[in-house]
């Protein structure tokens, strides 16, 4: 096929799809008769297409997608100024410490922050796709081991967890203020934790 043909394609579908699309995926377009190195090939042809435009291609742990520019995201937002959704600082720490620290389980959180790890915060990461349970460790009561998600990297922009900000060993109490660096969202929700307390629970 054509590589001008075949980059049509690709640029159609990226742009059609509003979830990344795995390599494996865009092989599909072509009835799998374009080897892995061609479509990567296409696929950067593609994305240095794109340079200087308002949208760029971005390669994602879970595929490529197209995105808006950071240059002209607050033009877009003054068009839909939709709040996004703004999480507590305790939420925020606990991500922090999964996705530092994983797999934690619940138990190790609370040792690490001091404070007990309010089940709504939790549920919150859950419901955003951002943390799943990938195990049990092997304890009495076999508490669950929580570990970040492919959702969680694609909504950051990651690659990988190595792409995260690097932390100074002897400062991790700052997880969150790195974590902050590239998470999207920030400030305060409804939910409560109990913060003010200065003891730990048992694992669960």
């Amino acid at each position: 096929m054509d590589p001008q043909r075949a980059k049509n394609i690709l640029e159609a579908a990226l742009l059609c799809s509003v979830e990344p699309i795995a390599l494996k995926e865009l092989s599909r377009l072509f009835e799998d008769t374009l080897d892995n190195a061609v479509l990567n090939t296409l696929l950067e042809d593609l994305r240095r297409d794109w340079t200087n435009r308002g949208l760029e291609l971005v390669q994602l742990k879970t595929g490529w997608r197209f995105q808006t520019r950071d240059d002209v995201k607050r033009y877009l937002e003054m068009m839909n100024p939709e709040k996004p959704p703004k999480y507590s600082r305790a939420t925020l720490e606990t991500l922090a410490i999964i996705a530092y620290k994983q797999p934690v389980t619940r138990g190790d959180i609370e040792s690490i922050r001091g404070v007990t790890v309010s089940s709504q915060v939790m549920k919150a990461l859950e419901d955003r796709g951002w943390i799943e349970a990938i195990g049990h460790r092997d304890a009495p009561g076999r508490p669950a081991l929580w570990g970040t998600t492919s959702q969680f990297l694609a909504d950051l922009n990651l690659m990988s967890l190595a792409d995260l900000p690097p932390l100074d060993s002897e400062k991790d109490q700052l997880m969150a203020d790195e974590l902050q660096k590239v998470i999207p969202f920030e400030g305060d929700d409804n939910t409560t934790e109990s913060d003010d307390e200065n003891t730990t629970t048992q694992e669960s």
